[in-house]
């Protein structure tokens, strides 16, 4: 759940994110028959869609890029089709525009949009929690408190790719767990810009290791079946989030 230094201006930020992707690819980057840490078993277009929004979440694609899906199918080494399936995906949740015949960009990172978007995460968040505590399998369980750990280590090590990777897992993990379709359909359009916001600016003002611990928190109550207490510490967390997200801009 859930980015270095405050956002450049767009003008300039976008002249150098084109020009960053459309350097050329190594050439053995160009032979790759599948995206970078693809997962076998699963689709063409789930494995394009899971690598372009963590290079999305991550800033590799910076907001305000121009790409294309001839662009994307080079950089990624997999077909258009399932590049343009996951683009409309991506574009669900807002982190790309899709403008047709013209092309495609990366969202911008838009404070309001993220504060009034945190007002959802509350209210659903604390939902998902309990019900995952409830309704979680005992295989989901172990999984969650074995996220737990990795975030701390992760934080521990100071690894903000393998903390956004855990995060990603615990969101999914979360909301599959509490089996209820409309609160998964309403996490699956915010997760990824909660994500590239907390990527963008943690270095500046979070604690990843407070970070950690509350996520873990939440894990750890899911786990042992205890959806009072996943419902508080959902809560403490998303109080950490918004309370970080204001410190960014200096919204009180």
């Amino acid at each position: 759940m859930l980015g270095a230094s405050p956002v450049p201006r767009s003008t300039r930020r976008s002249a150098v994110a084109r020009a960053a992707i459309a350097r050329p690819l190594p050439t053995r980057a160009r032979r790759r028959t599948k995206p970078r840490g693809g997962v076998l078993g699963l689709s063409l277009t789930e494995q394009a869609y899971r690598a372009l929004e963590e290079q999305i979440v991550t800033l590799r694609i910076p907001p305000g890029t121009v790409v294309s899906e001839a662009i994307l199918g080079a950089r990624l080494g997999i077909g258009r089709t399932p590049i343009r399936e996951a683009l409309w995906r991506l574009a669900r949740e807002r982190l790309v525009t899709i403008i047709p015949h013209r092309g495609i960009i990366v969202s911008e990172i838009d404070i309001k949009l993220q504060l009034r978007l945190l007002e959802l995460r509350r209210e659903v968040e604390r939902l998902v929690a309990s019900r995952a505590a409830k309704r979680a399998t005992s295989s989901e369980r172990q999984r969650l408190d074995e996220i737990a750990a990795g975030m701390e280590a992760a934080a521990a090590a100071n690894d903000d790719t393998a903390f956004v990777r855990l995060d990603r897992e615990f969101n999914e993990l979360t909301v599959a767990a509490a089996r209820n379709e409309f609160a998964s359909s309403a996490m699956s359009l915010v997760h990824g810009l909660s994500r590239r916001f907390w990527y963008l600016h943690y270095k500046e003002a979070a604690d990843m290791p407070l970070a950690a611990r509350l996520h873990a928190e939440v894990a750890r109550a899911i786990a042992r079946g205890d959806g009072q207490a996943a419902g508080r510490a959902s809560d403490a967390l998303l109080d950490y989030i918004e309370d970080f997200a204001r410190a960014t801009v200096g919204i009180d």
